[in-house]
């Protein structure tokens, strides 16, 4: 599964599913260099800045989390970024899915694994997403984990909840891939509030 997810990178083309994973011979393939990325020609542009867009879409508000995942052979440690743009999408069969830019460098780690826990954040643990948000740093540094029942991927101490996957499919979303996971594990303290994403602030709920 996850050579299929990293031949995907080098290619321009369809979806990968597990199906597809199933059909082709596994390897270990290097996931860089990735594809030269094509959203819309200078021509098709809509008329919406950058700058527009983030302070527009800045309005909704969304819960944090951390992506992780397992060190694949060779690789020094587990791999994880901080993630926002998290969502549950199926109950039959339980998927979830996140969006990761195409130029993530922790990305092709993720790939190679096949495997990623969701990590979702609680109101106090603003610092520890800052810290996952950082580049090339040891992220794990002084991070409490222990392996997700199902994957071996980080699963971070005292998080609310967290939610543990196989890679089920990829699909290409302008500037970013959309990854869908399937639900193997999943586990909830069933207390404290939610970490939350605002206007480019951390917030919380009030009380």
């Amino acid at each position: 599964m996850a050579a299929t997810v990293v031949r995907y990178l080098r290619s321009a083309g369809s979806p990968t599913s597990a199906a597809t994973a199933a059909a082709r011979e596994p390897s270990r393939i290097d996931a860089l260099p990735r594809p030269d990325l094509r959203a819309v020609g200078e021509d098709e542009r809509a008329p919406v800045s950058p700058a527009e867009f983030r302070a527009v879409l800045g309005n909704f508000a969304s819960g944090v989390t951390v992506i992780t995942a397992p060190g694949a052979e060779g690789e020094d440690g587990p791999a994880g970024f901080a993630c926002q743009s998290f969502a549950s999408l199926s109950l039959d069969p339980p998927l979830v899915t996140f969006m990761v830019a195409r130029t993530s460098t922790t990305w092709p780690r993720i790939a190679r694994a096949g495997v990623f826990c969701v990590n979702i954040l609680g109101a106090e643990q603003g610092g520890l997403c800052r810290s996952f948000a950082v580049s090339g740093a040891d992220k794990f540094a002084g991070v409490a984990h222990t392996p997700a029942p199902a994957t071996g991927s980080p699963q971070l101490d005292a998080v609310p909840a967290w939610i543990d996957c196989r890679i089920h499919a990829v699909h290409t979303g302008g500037d970013h891939l959309i990854v869908v996971g399937r639900v193997e594990a999943m586990g909830a303290a069933g207390e404290g509030a939610p970490l939350l994403f605002h206007k480019g602030r951390f917030g919380r709920l009030a009380d």
